[in-house]
């Protein structure tokens, strides 16, 4: 959509037909990922690729790069896509990280509990999302379940952190190296889905200033454009760890749309297409609810009750299937404060669900 109001056209491809993004392109093509020869066919037929998911093949991303601009890079796709990659990457640049070491067989999964200790989180190195590919060590006697847990494959086990809160920095690159942020943004999970995303988020000043300055330190060594998304723990000892990266327009800047000078999805726009970027300035405090398929459970949701309240916004995405987790939409709110804002959409979406 930020596209199209820039007058660009825009091409798909997904493995499935009618997607969200299909339904507005001018054309939509269905393929596997994995498909370097569907890949290279549509890369002939555009000038920029970039991704809205990151689990894509290295060798598509190399396919596509040989017929058009790929932005954020196959590199920067590479490390931000894998785990281990992901955390040795920032470790190098001492970077704060969430203390971790790599799996790959039964004896390295017993010196990473003897190193790290227990409680701990096993993590498959790639392909993991949303709570998927994970399984939490709270004794070492859970190691074995864990491990089967999450298919026995190369992962990577992390530190448990006493958690004051989650919070998310969404930095923005150009071709020239011009640089700009959205955030901090502050986040709350339910069963390891983003529920709700508040800006400006409650840290103090100097932890949002570090988060800010480790988000350009890292794309400046990635020689990133587009957008990057950093997914931070706030420790309640005061420590900042970089927990994630994406490297796409995230969930947690789904309110830009409606809080922000330019929202992240035009801001993406911009970097990749080699714009000036926009101004990432927040207009008033936000806060974003997400609509999962649970929403769908008994019924359809009360729409008009939620867009009754005064300074709520809602945006479904065109998911034809509500499936339990599967997130299908959201709600933004705007208030004078972020508390006021996040009450607002929590107040939405009980009244959408009846509650």
């Amino acid at each position: 959509m930020a596209a199209r109001r820039l007058g660009y056209r825009v091409h798909t491809l997904a493995p499935d037909s009618d997607t969200p993004t299909g339904q507005i392109a001018d054309l939509e093509i269905t393929a596997s990922y994995d498909d370097v020869d569907a890949v290279t066919r549509f890369a002939r037929g555009v000038d920029v690729v970039t991704f809205e998911f990151e689990n894509v093949p290295a060798a598509a991303a190399a396919a596509a790069e040989q017929h058009a601009v790929v932005r954020p890079s196959g590199r920067a796709l590479a490390v931000a896509q894998h785990r281990l990659r992901e955390k040795r990457f920032v470790a190098d640049l001492g970077l704060p990280v969430t203390p971790f070491a790599p799996v790959r067989t039964d004896a390295e999964l017993t010196a990473a509990l003897d190193r790290l200790g227990v409680p701990a989180v096993l993590k498959t190195a790639s392909y993991g999302y949303d709570g998927k590919g994970q399984a939490r060590v709270a004794t070492a006697s859970d190691a074995a379940a864990a491990w089967e847990a999450v298919g026995r494959q190369e992962s990577i086990l992390e530190a448990f952190i006493d958690l004051e809160l989650e919070i998310s920095v969404i930095g923005a690159r150009g071709v020239d190296g011009e640089w700009s942020y959205f955030g901090p943004f502050e986040n709350e999970h339910r069963r390891h889905i983003l529920d709700i995303s508040v800006a400006p988020a409650g840290v103090a000043a100097d932890t949002a200033v570090l988060a800010v300055d480790v988000t350009r330190r890292v794309m400046e060594a990635l020689d990133f454009v587009g957008l990057l998304c950093i997914e931070f723990f706030v420790a309640r000892d005061g420590r900042l760890l970089v927990n994630e990266l994406a490297p796409r327009p995230h969930n947690s800047g789904h309110l830009t749309f409606d809080a922000c000078r330019t929202s992240q999805f035009e801001q993406q726009l911009r970097a990749i297409c080699g714009l000036p970027l926009g101004s990432p300035e927040l207009l008033q405090p936000a806060a974003m609810a997400n609509l999962l398929g649970d929403a769908w459970a008994r019924g359809e949701p009360d729409w008009r009750a939620a867009l009754a309240l005064p300074d709520v916004k809602l945006h479904l995405y065109g998911k034809s299937t509500p499936r339990p987790g599967r997130k299908m939409g959201h709600l933004t709110a705007l208030a004078p404060t972020a508390d006021e804002a996040r009450a607002r959409v929590r107040a939405a979406r009980d009244a959408l669900l009846g509650v």
